[in-house]
């Protein structure tokens, strides 16, 4: 199976996304790309997004290493992490994982990538995904030409079986980008 060729982007839960966005900014020399009342996305280089914070509302403080564990899913820290591949090779990547016994639990089109959202072991998330450009730029303005007020700011969830036979087929990826037009 082919390995992936990028790490594409980290994703952290947050009760301080101000805080947490100017931090990053500093020490990444990061912009802000783009914010909503739920998510915010930066990134250091012609990318449309290397790191994300969400804010879905009240969240525990991350529990300490002994004694009480949080509830899962509803403290800060990192919500997901995503490795980037080639069209055609996720679509291998997924038949093998898939023979294996290994689905992801979640596929989404978000419009500048086509995601396959898998758990970890310790029910971490890991997203695989391809970009639904052919050059960064594209996918860059993509994202910074959105609105605060899209209807669909995560995308559209797909079935990935039905994906992988379109990409067989010579789906263009740049028809995946047009999901909130």
């Amino acid at each position: 199976m082919a390995s992936p060729k990028k790490l594409s982007h980290l994703v952290l839960q947050t009760n301080r996304r101000a805080e947490m966005i100017a931090w990053y900014c500093k020490v990444l020399g990061a912009d802000l790309l783009f914010q909503n009342k739920q998510i915010a996305f930066i990134s250091y280089d012609d990318e449309h997004h290397r790191v994300a914070f969400i804010d879905p509302g009240p969240l525990a403080d991350k529990a300490p290493a002994e004694g009480k564990t949080a509830r899962a899913g509803g403290e800060v820290g990192l919500h997901h992490v995503a490795f980037t591949f080639d069209p055609l090779d996720l679509a291998d990547h997924y038949d093998g994982l898939k023979a294996q016994g290994i689905r992801p639990h979640r596929c989404v089109n978000h419009g500048m990538t086509t995601s396959m959202y898998y758990y970890d072991p310790d029910r971490n998330q890991v997203e695989l995904l391809f970009d639904n450009f052919h050059n960064v730029r594209d996918g860059r303005d993509w994202m910074t030409k959105r609105s605060p007020d899209d209807k669909n700011p995560v995308g559209i969830d797909f079935d990935p079986d039905e994906m992988v036979a379109r990409l067989r087929q010579g789906l263009d990826i740049e028809e995946l980008s047009l999901i909130n037009a």
